[in-house]
């Protein structure tokens, strides 16, 4: 990796106004160059051939964005509102994690770009929007070539120009934004947490609680999809059937290595198909499969045991897919094995026929967690009645977690909304959710006979609702036992 400068070198005209955008580009203390040459800086000014893109056409979800913001701007009338896209974190030193914009801000605009910033400003009729990015690099400067942000060294650039077009919202310079909103009067919201210098801009003009307001609005907006997002969820759940299929034909390589080549071969297929994962991968093996979030993925996979792999391919316009398999490394459930595998898909079966439109929300965990406890009191380690087991909730030592949660542009999307629209609310037609119910008997649980424990299963499908009941968008991938090891017979064939 080339080390003349770090990215937190970046000259001042990155992130301030232009009239300072004369203050020297930083050097790196220990860098192998002690400075530039006034006939060097000369030379890189010159000689560059023009390349603004002149025929680029809108991205694909322009129309479903400006409806997005249409609907935003028709909640909060009269009101300034204003959605940053957040900027690049440091991982270590001078090197930053790959950046995702807030969701909230790729929602309305489609962009993806650090720094950006979202404006919707009153007009008599609704709002005017404008997307604040920084512009080209500079060449004049020499921005260009020794910012470690520059376009030679991170990738060029769309000009406001072109992003105007692309995006279908007029584009301005995003280092002119904080001192016109520190300047700007009446009411005003903004989207906290991403970018701290707007947020010091609006110090005094906003307030946590409408703040709040708009983040929940915008969470709840996400709650029913569109036909774009649902054309993009099919696609990462498409992708992510590819990736499990990957890992089947390669087990026997992850038996001579580790967790970590089942990691490794479904990342491959995410980011070749699509941005990145949606979530760290769980490839869980044997007894790891009961940590519910096991991303250390650092031990052995072993013929005779389970493998728990909850993955998704995270598309490149951020919606993810959330998928989990339960699979037996060497192709064949043992008897105990699939006695819980059996037990837990009967559990899914259930979940999935209670989503449907007009149902509650929680009655697809209910029927899944009904279904669990019945064999759990069969099987004799708590006590019944099942409706005193529930009432207790004595199951949860075995089923930990909830049955499902909202899927979109996060894996557990629409988190900020109200209870009273999400947990305690009423499923419609475009609303898309998990149902993965699970069976986790630890390996130290003395409450269970020796041969259950270590064992661990989840079966986890993106289900959508639609008008006459559900569509599972994750159903090329098999569940039932039978079906499963015929599935991995074919693959190793």
């Amino acid at each position: 990796m080339a080390d003349e400068l770090t990215p937190a070198e970046s000259i001042a005209a990155t992130a301030a106004g232009p009239e300072e955008s004369e203050e020297p580009i930083k050097q790196r203390k220990n860098g192998l160059y002690p400075g530039v040459s006034d006939e060097l800086a000369e030379s890189m000014k010159s000689g560059w051939a023009d390349t603004e893109l002149h025929d680029l056409q809108p991205i694909a979800q322009t129309a479903e964005t400006a409806g997005r913001r249409a609907a935003l701007s028709a909640r909060f009338p009269g009101e300034r509102l204003v959605i940053p896209a957040g900027h690049l974190k440091t991982r270590s030193n001078d090197t930053e994690y790959p950046f995702r914009a807030s969701v909230e801000y790729t929602y309305l605009t489609g962009n993806q770009t650090e720094d950006g910033v979202l404006v919707l400003e009153p007009t008599a009729g609704g709002h005017e929007a404008t997307i604040y990015l920084l512009p080209r690099s500079d060449r004049e400067n020499g921005e260009f070539w020794l910012s470690g942000h520059g376009e030679l060294w991170v990738g060029r650039r769309h000009s406001l120009t072109e992003a105007g077009k692309l995006y279908g919202i007029p584009a301005s310079d995003v280092r002119e934004l904080a001192g016109t909103l520190s300047e700007a009067t009446g009411p005003v919201r903004v989207l906290r947490g991403y970018d701290a210098a707007i947020e010091a801009a609006l110090t005094d003009k906003v307030t946590a609680e409408r703040d709040e307001e708009l983040r929940v609005f915008l969470s709840e907006a996400r709650l029913v999809k569109d036909g774009f997002e649902i054309g993009e969820l099919q696609k990462a759940v498409d992708s992510t059937v590819r990736g499990f299929e990957d890992v089947v034909k390669v087990l026997d390589k992850a038996e001579a290595t580790s967790e970590r080549y089942i990691e490794g071969t479904f990342f491959l297929r995410a980011r070749v198909e699509g941005n990145d994962v949606g979530y760290g991968t769980i490839a869980a093996a044997g007894p790891h499969a009961c940590t519910l979030h096991w991303v250390r993925n650092d031990g052995a996979v072993r013929s005779g045991e389970l493998l728990l792999l909850d993955a998704g391919v995270e598309t490149h316009t951020y919606y993810t897919a959330d998928v989990t398999r339960t699979l037996p490394v060497d192709g064949r459930f043992s008897e105990i094995q699939k006695k819980i595998y059996d037990a837990v898909y009967d559990a899914q079966e259930a979940g999935i026929a209670a989503v449907v439109p007009g149902a509650k929300y929680r009655d697809f965990h209910d029927a899944a967690q009904r279904v669990l406890t019945e064999r759990l009191v069969e099987w004799g380690f708590v006590e019944g009645p099942v409706e005193r087991v529930l009432e207790l909730g004595l199951q949860r030592r075995w089923t930990l977690h909830g049955t499902g949660h909202m899927l979109g542009l996060d894996v557990h999307d629409c988190a900020a909304a109200r209870v009273e629209t999400y947990v305690d609310g009423t499923l419609e037609p475009g609303m898309c959710l998990t149902v993965e119910p699970g069976l986790y008997f630890q390996a130290d649980d003395l409450t269970v006979p020796e041969e259950y424990r270590g064992i661990g299963v989840r079966i986890e499908d993106d289900i959508l609702v639609t008008e006459s009941g559900n569509r599972n968008l994750s159903a090329a991938l098999p569940r039932r036992s039978d079906e499963v090891e015929a599935w991995m017979a074919s693959l190793k064939g």
